[in-house]
């Protein structure tokens, strides 16, 4: 009986020996490309947190310079964040802090660009959205009307599209383009109705216009929309 196992065990390790040789290479290949690629992923992991920690730090800086009103710090620090950690959201938090503050020192041109780059390369449409919108404001600001509307041409997230229709809306008032300017509150005054205070200002517009939103017919003693 003993000696009978002892063929079965040597036949069965005959089989293994022979389903290794066959495909023993084939299986080490994989396994070295799955523990490989597990590694790599670990080490991407790693790699990202120790990017966001870093990231997190300099923001820091932007935000204490940002609050010392040090316009030269906020323009150093925001410039590291850009160069090394340009692809993290705290690099595009960043851009806005920055530009707001820029903005309010006069630095116009600084505060443009550092919105023009969020818009360009930040991955977050809600960023993106964001940067859009106050770059748009503060190229009608500076009398760049249609650099303005290009910001504003291309679609908005559901949650911003109202707030782009208002801000085209003023595009095409100051271009003197009123139908187009009451055709884009329209859109606005429809697309904010979550928002009431914000549709009140709009509607006010349209009002100063010579139409009504609730009724869309001339509202009595305005002006012309053409």
């Amino acid at each position: 009986m003993a000696k009978a196992l002892d063929l079965e065990e040597q036949e069965q390790l005959d089989q293994i020996k022979h389903f290794w040789k066959k495909y023993g290479n084939l299986i080490s290949w994989v396994l070295i490309v799955v523990l490989g690629s597990y590694a790599a992923w670990n080490g991407y992991q790693y790699w990202q947190r120790d990017q966001a920690a870093k990231a997190a730090v300099l923001f820091d800086e932007v935000e204490r310079a940002v609050t010392a009103g040090d316009v030269v710090r906020v323009e150093r620090s925001f410039a590291d964040m850009k160069e090394k950690f340009g692809g993290t959201q705290y690099a595009h938090q960043a851009a806005l802090l920055a530009a707001k503050a820029l903005q309010a020192k006069d630095k116009a041109e600084a505060a443009r660009s550092a919105l023009k780059w969020v818009a360009e390369v930040a991955p977050d449409s809600a960023y993106r959205d964001i940067a859009r919108l106050r770059l748009s404001a503060l190229l009608l600001d500076a009398g760049s009307n249609d650099e303005a509307l290009a910001q504003l041409s291309a679609p908005f997230t559901p949650s911003m599209a109202g707030l782009a229709a208002d801000l085209r809306g003023d595009v095409m008032q100051v271009k003197g383009q009123k139908g187009e300017a009451v055709s884009a509150y329209q859109s606005a005054w429809q697309l904010l109705s979550d928002s009431p205070d914000y549709r009140r200002l709009v509607q006010a517009k349209l009002n100063a216009l010579g139409l009504d939103p609730e009724t869309a017919s001339p509202a009595t003693a305005t002006g012309s929309t053409k």
